[in-house]
């Protein structure tokens, strides 16, 4: 009740948020990976023409099949219709890079974990998209404050962090650049809200709030396997049936994806300097040898085609 309390608006309010909202009718999305294929479908759900981009069309499009397939079991189940489910693609356009966005009034890069990365594509999309429209980065640990400077429009980039599934979990953690002014949130803000979202919102700090507090457990749980303290099996069952956890932290780890886990927490120690967010050897091995979890059908655990975990445990030490 508290929760609802805080977070209630005023009929004033709620139509301001409309309004600026309303602003942006082209969303543009760079990544057409788990993550960026999630967030174009939650976009194109709220109403809004997408753009979904990667470094090829074949890798947009078999994003946007991704998404396909995601609706075709939500039709099976009898949730959605085939005709919504139609209607939702259809508001879905791939293209094979960031030039294609120059239609977009709001376009979030949701590329690989790389600092370098992220500030080349960002600065792309500057260079295509008009004057005034928005740039946002689902970064869940790089420098809001860095990436917004490599642009032309500073005051205009900020901090647009999905969770993982983005069409199932609730929430937006939204991060302020230092530069990132007061328009450009509260359009952001009225954005994930129209989506459906609740929203958190941060300063721009290495780890922002969600990850501050997740990588360093996720981390311990690595070391606990890796010292011998217990099993893979052992420890997520602690977690979900000690600490009311939906997931365990090595089954969690496996959904973000190791190589994900491992550069954030690399962020965290360079940035914060403190060895309690060191990296575990077991986790660098894993990423090493190629076994990043649930999109690789091997981390921590072993998974099918379908994703699905099998019966069998990874042979990670």
């Amino acid at each position: 009740m508290a929760n609802e309390e805080m977070s209630s608006t005023s009929p004033g309010e709620d139509n301001h948020q409309v309004s600026q909202a309303s602003r942006v009718s082209t969303f543009g999305v760079v990544g057409a990976g788990q993550m960026g294929s999630g967030i174009a479908q939650i976009a194109a759900a709220a109403g809004l023409q997408v753009i979904l981009v990667d470094a090829a069309l074949e890798l947009a499009q078999r994003g946007k099949a991704r998404i396909a397939a995601a609706l075709g079991k939500l039709v099976e189940k009898g949730k959605m219709s085939a005709e919504a489910r139609d209607a939702l693609l259809g508001r879905i356009q791939c293209a094979g890079g960031p030039d294609d966005l120059s239609p977009c009034d709001f376009v979030v890069e949701a590329a690989t974990e790389t600092l370098d990365l992220k500030v080349a594509l960002l600065r792309k999309c500057d260079a295509v998209i008009a004057p005034g429209k928005w740039l946002a980065s689902n970064t869940s640990s790089i420098s809001l404050t860095r990436l917004a400077a490599s642009t032309s429009r500073p005051d205009r980039v900020i901090g647009m962090h999905f969770m993982n599934p983005p069409p199932l979990m609730k929430l937006v953690e939204i991060v302020r650049a230092v530069q990132t002014s007061d328009e450009t949130y509260s359009l952001t803000r009225a954005l994930a809200e129209r989506m459906g979202k609740k929203t958190t919102t941060t300063h721009d700090a290495p780890g922002f709030l969600v990850n501050r507090i997740l990588i360093p457990m996720l981390c311990e749980a690595c070391f606990a396997l890796q010292e011998g303290v217990g099993s893979a099996e052992d420890i997520d069952t602690g977690a979900k049936l000690g600490l009311n956890h939906p997931m365990g932290p090595l089954e969690l780890s496996d959904l973000i994806g190791l190589d994900t886990v491992l550069a954030i927490a690399d962020v965290l120690h360079h940035e914060i300097g403190d060895d309690k967010y060191r990296a575990p050897t077991i986790l660098r091995n894993l990423v090493s040898a190629g076994w990043l979890g649930r999109k690789t059908g091997r981390g921590f655990y072993v998974y099918d085609e379908k994703g699905n975990r099998s019966a069998a445990p990874s042979n990670a030490r």
